[in-house]
């Protein structure tokens, strides 16, 4: 990979700190003689917040019965660790880059511990969601610092195989994390699925002191951004929320008053706040994008290089980190609670079932080695997302009531091949052609993109799924011959608002609950609505997917770059300053 041909190294190495390295490539770089170590130590690091994002789906379910959350709580028990983390990454790419990304890695690893201890400790919804904030505070602290120290310690061909197992450790840990919260769950309690962060992150820390040189931006410019760093998460934090509480307030007519900081959006007023909220949060962005060009064109330092977007394949491969992540994330919100309520699997066979998009993601990264000789990154990328956008459309054609649980593991594991395609190479395609010493910024906006992608993804595709079980439980518990109205509709809100966790009560009350003789055939009736809606929200993930392929197909078609013998490309500017 070569960086931008309008950069020119102006800044050579200071030297390792572990005493010589491995000698002079040809752009004056010096590799650490660690920097393998280091990748290790940070793809550790990496997999602890990739995990985090997706184990708690799979024991999303039982936190549901065990804490009496509601559709809409649990909905941000999902959105809100991509939400801080999305709103922050930016600002925390730029903070890597001025103050040390070694530094930023370690400081975010342990506020990442701390918000897992108070998200085990949570017995209610809100001290549950702090938790997750935090979380989110400290992952948004690790991501960027993982991925430009990467795009700082290694050049060339090196640069290329750090990235793949860089997007591996993503892909791969997204995927195993439903096994291992599944496990979690069933042979413990859910609050494991947080502790199991704490001896990951002891390892992640003791490494990070041995092996993982401090990095920087040698000429990081001085002051702060303060109003862009407001306007961005204030933006994206408002953005989310009314996409994660339209059904609760009504996105159009108002369903209940909206309370906050002493002020009341009363339910009689003309329109709900939603789409007032909607608006407020597209307004707040575009000031954000405003701000940041006139900072730029003040020459003052600003958290978001808008000059990086002139790079088509950063412009447009951030298009596409978005829209994959929204339909990636957006189907890990849906699955677990259709395994685990509807096909009445344990937390961990549901876990089973989504793992095995780990062993077609692992295939993929011993098979992209090999395309990668004869076919360009983005050429890998467009094969990963039309084999995740077709394997996602053909397992939502088999969504019933009474699907085979392996028939829909066979079909994950090809939506995992795509999965692992797509993943190891988008990353190092999008910074190619960002210089080394912005690697923090262009890093952090990738990886907001990915983080946008899933908040919107667990809101929409949750929000929409909602909307979709609000129109077909109804429709299908009336239909059961016999019932009692009253009881029915109850029946069916309840699973709506517990996102379906009622229907497991249901099912357990047999004919002794509430429905009586009928309870059984209603059992039956919420399953076939579930599943209607769980189908058509996966052929929504499956369209965002799509549009995904759709943007990959902008970002140029370069051949693999030819490396000389020194291991790195000629065009490659300096390195930044390590010690």
């Amino acid at each position: 990979m070569s960086g931008s041909s309008g950069t020119s190294g102006t800044s050579g190495t200071s030297g390792t700190s572990s005493g010589g390295g491995a000698g002079d490539a040809p752009d004056g770089f010096t590799p650490d003689p660690r920097r393998w170590k280091a990748l290790g130590v940070l793809a550790l690091g990496l997999s602890l917040i990739v995990l985090d994002g997706t184990i708690v789906n799979v024991s999303l379910p039982v936190i549901i019965a065990d804490l009496h959350l509601d559709f809409s709580e649990a909905q941000w028990v999902n959105s809100v660790y991509s939400v801080v983390f999305a709103a922050l990454l930016i600002t925390c790419g730029r903070l890597g880059d001025r103050f040390g990304r070694r530094l930023l890695f370690v400081t975010g690893v342990l506020v990442f511990a701390a918000g897992s201890v108070l998200a085990a400790a949570a017995g209610s919804a809100g001290p549950l969601i702090a938790g997750r904030v935090v979380q989110g505070l400290g992952g948004a602290c690790v991501l960027p610092a993982t991925l430009s120290a990467v795009n700082t310690l290694f050049r060339g061909r090196e640069r290329t195989i750090a990235f793949a197992v860089w997007g591996s450790v993503i892909s791969g840990m997204a995927a195993l994390g439903p096994l291992l919260g599944g496990w979690l769950t069933t042979e413990f309690t859910w609050p494991w699925i947080f502790l199991v962060n704490l001896p990951i992150a002891a390892l992640v820390l003791a490494g990070t002191a041995a092996f993982v040189p401090e990095t920087r931006d040698p000429h990081p410019g001085t002051g702060t951004d303060l109003p862009g760093v407001l306007l961005s998460a204030t933006g994206f934090g408002v953005l989310v929320f009314a996409l994660v509480e339209g059904q609760t307030y009504g996105w159009w007519k108002p369903l209940q008053p909206l309370h906050f900081a002493g002020l009341t959006w009363p339910a009689d007023a003309p329109v709900s706040p939603i789409p007032v909220l909607l608006g407020l949060g597209v307004l707040l962005l575009a000031a954000f994008v405003a701000h940041e060009f006139r900072r730029a064109r003040d020459g003052r330092p600003a958290i978001l290089e808008l000059a990086l977007f002139r790079h088509p394949s950063f412009r447009w491969g951030n298009l596409a980190a978005l829209l994959v992540a929204l339909g990636e994330f957006g189907l890990l919100f849906v699955l677990p609670l259709y395994l685990v309520n509807v096909l009445d699997l344990s937390t961990l066979i549901a876990g089973v079932v989504l793992a095995v998009m780990a062993l077609g993601a692992f295939l993929a990264g011993g098979i992209t080695e090999k395309l990668a000789q004869t076919m360009a990154p983005a050429g890998i990328v467009r094969l990963g997302l039309a084999l995740e956008a077709g394997f996602v459309a053909l397992t939502a054609v088999f969504v019933r009531a009474d699907t085979s649980p392996w028939l829909l593991a066979v079909l994950l594991a090809g939506y995992g091949l795509g999965l692992g395609f797509a993943s190891a190479q988008l990353t190092g395609t999008v910074l190619a052609d960002v210089p080394p010493e912005r690697s923090g910024q262009g890093s952090a906006v990738q990886s907001t993109a990915r983080q946008i992608g899933s908040a919107l993804g667990a809101a929409l595709i949750g929000g929409l799924l909602s909307m979709l079980l609000a129109h077909t439980l109804p429709d299908r518990v009336e239909e059961v011959p016999g019932v009692d109205p009253q009881a029915a509709a109850q029946a069916a809100d309840a699973t709506r608002a517990s996102a379906g966790s009622a229907i497991d009560t249901i099912r357990a009350q047999g004919e002794t609950g509430p429905l009586g003789a009928q309870g059984p055939a209603v059992v039956d009736a919420l399953d076939e609505g579930f599943a209607a809606a769980t189908r058509t929200t996966m052929f929504a993930a499956a369209g965002f997917l799509v549009l995904g392929l759709l943007a990959a197909t902008r970002i140029p078609r370069t051949a693999p770059a030819r490396q000389p013998k020194g291991g790195a490309t000629a065009a490659e500017p300096a390195d930044a300053t390590i010690r």
